[in-house]
């Protein structure tokens, strides 16, 4: 039968338990001029604030967004690298709009391209890059609709892989903020996010400057990726994240009468959450847990248990939470152990409906007994006789 191991933490107040957080008064919703407006927490994904967050509308060079989280997932499955030159097309180098003027049949590092499509959205190097990844722009943007059943995003269709306006395209802030959670999730994509200027040089020694077009990367504390768009459907558009201690937002403005607007609004979002929320640390991932699980057959008896992920528990400021973290070792736990394996499953329970299970590994190394060792064990039981 397993064995249970439960610990009770009663959480009196985030605002007194988390160190760095201070009082704060609550502040009423923002108030948002934007059509469409999303703000959610990036480890839960729990909704904080929405208006009309799912009415479909044109989201400009947000559309980008859906192209980098292809990029990054081929980064991540070793079928692309930062370092691999692609040649650029003269289709892709034609792009009007947003660009960094790339030359047809030159060859660009990927990473210059990828942050010449996060720092200054620029299409040439969008569509350099849906080439690549996919042979052509049309096979990118089925690749990206694909993405989107795969995620559940049922409000949103793309046409291009850049965002200039195309009939039978729309999105809507909830799942662009899905969009944006995904792509945070990816170490490498902070490489290029938070740049804030930058140069693409060519080749003959020309170069083109980039400036990130999103502003609140120098500007708001704690932002360090987003995207944005406009174009005349659109109107203003921004998806943006941002990080405080523990607790990281993603927010959305889609339709925003004005460059200004779409900044100070994302901002107001972001405040009102870090305002009114927190996120506890009830699970330490850097720390062994107070918890040892018996092994049978090896040199130690047992071995204390570390867990394999952080867990945080994201609440309003103030509120008590009830959290109960369940240990439950795996079966016939023997030895050799090596640091690292998992011995079991810790679970979180919030008001007694699970949140959150991650494994719990062994926190130590554990060798297997040898006969010498059996010898000691009864040589010592004998002195205690």
């Amino acid at each position: 039968m397993k064995k249970l191991f439960s610990v009770f933490i009663i959480l009196f107040s985030f605002v007194i338990l988390l160190p760095g957080i201070t009082d704060a008064k609550a502040a009423s919703n923002p108030e948002i001029t934007a059509k469409s407006a999303y703000l959610i927490d990036f480890e839960s994904g729990t909704e904080i604030f929405s208006k009309n967050p799912k009415e479909r509308l044109t989201i400009a060079s947000m559309t980008k967004i859906m192209l980098l989280n292809l990029c990054f997932e081929k980064i991540e499955n070793g079928e692309l690298d930062f370092e691999e030159e692609v040649t650029v097309s003269k289709n892709a180098s034609g792009m009007g709009g947003s660009q960094v003027f790339l030359d047809a049949n030159k060859n660009y590092k990927v990473f210059d391209l990828i942050k010449s499509i996060a720092v200054a959205s620029a299409n040439d190097a969008s569509v350099a890059m849906a080439e690549r990844l996919y042979g052509s722009e049309a096979n990118c943007v089925e690749e990206m609709n694909e993405k989107c059943a795969e995620w559940g995003l049922k409000d949103t269709l793309f046409s291009n892989c850049t965002g200039l306006p195309k009939p039978t395209q729309y999105s809507c802030a909830k799942d662009v903020a899905v969009m944006l959670k995904n792509l945070v999730s990816h170490d490498d994509y902070f490489k290029v996010s938070t740049i804030w200027m930058d140069e693409i040089k060519h080749d003959g020694g020309r170069v083109t400057g980039i400036n990130n077009t999103n502003k609140l990367i120098r500007f708001y504390d704690g932002c360090d990726g987003g995207k944005t768009g406009y174009t005349a459907e659109s109107g203003f558009c921004l998806a943006a994240t941002a990080k405080r201690g523990s607790m990281r937002l993603i927010s959305v403005i889609i339709k925003a009468p004005d460059g200004k607007t779409r900044f100070a609004e994302a901002s107001n979002l972001f405040n009102y959450g870090f305002d009114n929320y927190c996120s506890k640390m009830v699970v330490d991932r850097s720390n062994p847990m107070d918890i040892s699980v018996e092994v049978s057959k090896g040199k130690k008896g047992s071995v204390k248990i570390i867990p394999e992920d952080d867990v945080f528990i994201f609440s309003p400021r103030n509120l008590k939470e009830n959290i109960t973290v369940d240990f439950i070792p795996a079966e016939n736990i023997k030895a050799p152990i090596k640091q690292g394996d998992v011995v079991g499953k810790l679970t979180v329970y919030k008001d007694n409906v699970e949140y959150k299970t991650v494994d719990a590994l062994s926190a130590e190394n554990v060798d297997k007994k040898v006969l010498f060792d059996y010898i000691k064990d009864i040589g010592a039981k004998w002195k205690t006789l």
